[in-house]
């Protein structure tokens, strides 16, 4: 069985208030003005996206969450969009493209043939330029489909509602809906979905997940390489090797699957 959700369910499930909504479409020419640095990617947002709508602002006014600030950014607002894909669209790429041109940190959904997927990212003030903003680390994505394990999907977007994240400020609030992400991407690897009872948890265990990842694709290469080895002493050094990246694998996997730190 197989699971997805449309914009209007994810939309619903996020619990914002009318008081809100902004509900206003954005021309792309705005996108390739303020957010594509290279002819290549003008064309990925002309191309690629079909419509984008601003949803909503989260501000305190609105959510009744204060604001947040320190030497690295201001959060006065959280932006809600959504974003409609052409078949060609090169999604990750236009999902980032997105996070730099919007100036907050922004809750971007994505919706495609392969159905909907969310991303967020922190966004700092530029070191260099007055006034600008630009992303303050990767950019984190997860897909609402799971062939197979629905349940997952489910438990992820019961955890969405506005009502139940962080509400000390704005960027507790966004870094709550991280939280979630990540423990959506965990249980794609765990089979478990478990949102982090910390953020010094969710920072580990996004860690974690990543080394996780980057074992396996490591493995997966040192297999290659073992079938085709023609030397036995070679095999067995290859052999060892995938043996020793399990066994650190299953460690990281460990740590994915616990609830608290």
């Amino acid at each position: 069985m197989t699971v997805s959700f449309d914009l209007p369910h994810l939309v619903a499930a996020l619990g914002y208030p009318e008081s809100a909504a902004v509900n206003q479409r954005i021309p792309k020419k705005m996108l390739v003005e303020t957010g594509a640095p290279t002819t290549a990617d003008k064309r990925a947002i002309a191309d690629g996206i079909d419509e984008i709508h601003w949803l909503a602002a989260l501000k305190p006014g609105t959510v009744g969450i204060p604001a947040y600030q320190d030497e690295a950014r201001d959060y006065l607002e959280i932006a809600i969009l959504s974003i409609n894909l052409r078949p060609e669209a090169k999604a990750s790429r236009i999902a980032e493209l997105v996070h730099r041109a919007i100036p907050y940190p922004t809750f971007l959904m994505a919706y495609s043939q392969a159905g909907v997927s969310i991303s967020l990212a922190h966004k700092r003030w530029a070191q260099n330029e007055a006034g600008k903003t630009v992303l303050d680390g990767d950019v984190l994505e997860a897909t609402l489909h799971s062939p197979g394990r629905p349940d997952l999907i489910q438990q992820f977007v019961d955890a969405l509602p506005l009502e139940k994240q962080p509400r000390l400020s704005l960027y507790a609030l966004y870094q709550g809906w991280m939280d979630a992400v990540i423990a959506l991407q965990a249980a794609f690897v765990t089979g478990v979905f478990v949102v982090s009872s910390s953020r010094e948890h969710a920072i580990e265990r996004h860690q974690a997940l990543q080394e996780a990842k980057r074992l396996r694709v490591e493995i997966a290469r040192l297999k290659a390489v073992a079938t085709k080895e023609k030397q036995m002493a070679r095999q067995v050094e290859l052999n060892l090797e995938i043996k020793r990246l399990e066994r650190e694998e299953s460690q990281h996997l460990r740590l994915l699957r616990t609830e608290k730190a």
